[in-house]
């Protein structure tokens, strides 16, 4: 939990507010005209393969309601699936198929859908309810992602996730999300999931937080996690870094990037305009790590930029030393 409780012990910490987030940071650096390339999850999807970024497998699309009617077609032979909207956001409106029992869709919570129910949520889709701003979108049914089962003890009915803040192509903050009973098995700080702050350089967990709290421990699963660590760190970073010539250099950019099993690091979705709880999650603010990236020539390569993001943004972990304070309180 925050320990700050004025506006200048904030600022000492490099912790920025939505205002300078959106005037300093996205105003500037974000181009609108590039902002369809990652607000459109079909049309990022689209874009990451012409760069040889590997994203979950697309099934198909409904763009119709008379195309609703054809989902039974579309789903035929596939054990589990998600469907989500092209223009949703915070995780609204995704729904995920852990497999077909029976005829009956059955979620990782073991609620059971049947097939009007599955056509009923496509619909709610392509009217818009869980689109930016409510305008008509379009469905996207994709492969359900084999996340890597090194995580799954910290994780609860649902894949987690890994947010990398990238600034002018640096990766500059990451987070990993983790699903809870209380997130409905979705990897959504708002709706109770856990934040692990990730240290840059390694990849391993810093800190823990659920509904702006310290954790030491999974809800649900009652795992520590102070040792986390993210499989294929670099790689993923290097994921991460190429983002920005992908998107046609969007400066300010959340990346959300899942792990799977068979793939490795694979691009979920991206994000113009990412939410600052991040910083929570590391116990520190970005400020002091865009300044130095501002003052940072342009032009380096990817690789480049990687490496000096884990040469200057590297931290300890707090969630050993807090596991230990909390023992000997024991």
């Amino acid at each position: 939990m925050w320990n700050w409780t004025s506006p200048g012990k904030l600022r000492a910490k490099g912790i920025i507010g939505m205002n300078r987030r959106n005037i300093r940071y996205i105003g500037r650096y974000n181009d609108r005209r590039l902002y369809p390339l990652v607000d459109d999850k079909l049309k990022t999807k689209i874009l990451a393969q012409e760069y040889g970024i590997t994203t979950p497998a697309l099934i198909g699309t409904v763009a119709t309601q008379f195309g609703v009617k054809h989902l039974r077609e579309m789903l035929h032979g596939h054990d589990g699936f998600v469907i989500k909207p092209a223009k949703g956001s915070g995780g609204k409106g995704i729904l995920v198929i852990d497999h077909v029992e029976d005829g009956a869709f059955i979620k990782p919570s073991g609620v059971r859908l049947t097939l009007k129910d599955v056509e009923r949520h496509a619909s709610n889709i392509l009217s818009g309810l869980y689109s930016l701003g409510g305008s008509p979108d379009v469905a996207v049914v994709e492969a359900l992602i084999n996340f890597d089962e090194r995580l799954a003890e910290y994780t609860y009915e649902g894949v987690p996730d890994i947010r990398v803040i990238v600034f002018l192509g640096y990766p500059v903050m990451a987070m990993m999300r983790l699903s809870t009973a209380a997130s409905d098995g979705k990897a959504n700080l708002h709706q109770g999931a856990v934040g692990v702050g990730l240290d840059i350089a390694t990849g391993t967990a810093i800190r823990g937080v659920q509904f702006d709290r310290t954790r030491l421990d999974h809800p649900d699963t009652g795992h520590e996690l102070a040792s986390l660590h993210i499989p294929d760190w670099d790689t993923l970073l290097l994921l991460a870094a190429g983002c920005y010539e992908m998107t046609g250099l969007l400066g300010y950019l959340g990346t959300d990037v899942v792990l799977d099993r068979d793939h490795g690091p694979m691009l979920l979705e991206l994000n113009a305009r990412p939410g600052l709880a991040i910083q929570m999650a590391n116990g520190e603010g970005l400020r002091r790590r865009l300044d130095l990236i501002e003052r940072q020539p342009a032009g380096c390569p990817p690789e480049e930029r990687v490496a000096f993001a884990q040469h200057h943004f590297a931290r300890r972990s707090e969630l050993e030393s807090n596991a230990v304070s909390a023992a000997l309180a024991v």
